[in-house]
C-alpha cells in the first residue's frame, strides 16, 4: 500500500502550542512537545509553571535555593 504524494489525510499537522511566563508574561508559540529549550518548567502547589529564559537567569539563585540538597 502507498501513501497519496502530497503528504497524509490522517489530520496529523502540527499546530503550535503557546507557551507564557508566569511572571512576565512572555509568550513563545512552539512546535514541539514541550517549552522552548531555555525557558525553566516548575511544579508549585501541584500547577505547572513556566518561565522564560530572561526570568529563570534573572531568580536563578532563588531556583536553586528551593531544590533539595540530592540535586547539588
Amino acid at each position: 500500500m502507498t501513501s497519496p504524494s502530497g503528504g497524509s489525510d490522517d489530520g496529523s499537522a502540527v499546530q503550535p502550542r503557546r507557551f507564557v511566563c508566569a511572571r512576565c508574561g512572555t509568550s513563545a508559540d512552539v512546535l514541539t512537545d514541550g517549552p522552548p529549550l531555555t525557558w525553566t518548567l516548575s511544579v508549585e502547589d501541584g500547577a505547572r509553571r513556566h518561565y522564560c529564559e530572561t526570568c529563570s537567569r534573572e531568580n536563578l539563585r532563588s531556583i536553586e535555593g528551593r531544590l533539595d540538597s540530592d540535586w547539588w
